[in-house]
């Protein structure tokens, strides 16, 4: 678990993510950058409904950070499953200076 997010901003909209190709992440790979979840989400049947289906990884300096879906991978670790899809957003690739 982080602490906030290390990475720089990287300013994606929703449908900016949306046109990023899901991929299988391990979970074990995964850096949360948040410190509590709602546990309301976690047991919504409807926790996808309104938001994207995949959870957002941002890659950083060879770390994977969960950004966003929380709720998702902690469910798919509650079902024994090693891996989850994502759409990975990769920051190693983009030159910031």
């Amino acid at each position: 678990m982080g602490e906030g997010r290390p990475y720089p901003e990287h300013g994606l909209s929703s449908r900016d993510w949306a046109k990023i190709p899901p991929r299988q992440v391990r979970l074990d790979q995964l850096v949360s950058t948040k410190r509590e979840m709602d546990l309301q989400s976690l047991l919504s049947k409807d926790s996808t409904f309104y938001g994207d289906l995949f959870p957002h990884v941002v890659q950083w300096h060879g770390e994977l950070y969960l950004e966003d879906g929380l709720h998702r991978a902690l469910r798919a670790a509650l079902h024994q499953r090693l891996v989850l899809h994502a759409r990975v957003l990769d920051l190693d690739a983009v030159d910031f200076s």
